[in-house]
């Protein structure tokens, strides 16, 4: 348990009370808010794809134009702490959803580890794993969906449970 002197500004803090720069560092670099995810017309369930945005640096996971890129990609979300609130489609181990569920960052976190590798060392972030949307026609998207966007790695996977004779 932090002392509340002592606690880092993610536990002390609401989203709504983050300056601009505890805001942005917030952002772990995973960029999987980055991929394509096609929303089901019925049922709103969403699928993730592997398809990044076109602005997407897949090595280093970051945006090639962050300060433009609502001119470039006009459905671009900027997070909010309102959108964080009402989005159902960020990530489990998305830092702003977690410190708006009150939750603690994950070891990997650049902001717990001092290290901005480790996001990628642990698996989270999608290095390597995405095509550009320049490169898939929108029509293929759906060849391209993934699960492990909404998965936390290393988190226990679940057991079955056997029956005893």
């Amino acid at each position: 348990m932090h002392k509340v002197e002592d606690a880092p500004f993610w536990i002390v803090k609401s989203l709504d009370e983050m300056t601009d720069a505890e805001w942005e560092s917030l952002c772990d670099g995973c960029a999987r808010c980055c991929l394509n995810k096609l929303e089901d017309e019925d049922s709103g369930a969403i699928a993730w794809t592997d398809v990044g945005c076109s602005l997407l640096d897949d090595a280093s996971c970051r945006c090639r134009d962050y300060d433009n890129r609502s001119a470039t990609v006009p459905d671009c979300i900027r997070l909010t702490p309102d959108e964080v609130r009402t989005l159902s489609w960020l990530p489990p181990t998305c830092a702003y959803r977690l410190v708006d569920e009150g939750r603690d960052l994950y070891w990997w976190h650049p902001l717990v580890s001092g290290d901005p590798d480790t996001v990628h060392q642990a698996g989270v972030s999608v290095r390597g794993r995405t095509v550009s949307e320049d490169d898939v026609p929108l029509e293929r998207w759906e060849e391209r969906i993934v699960s492990w966007p909404n998965e936390t790695p290393g988190e226990p996977r679940r057991r079955r449970r056997r029956r005893m004779p």
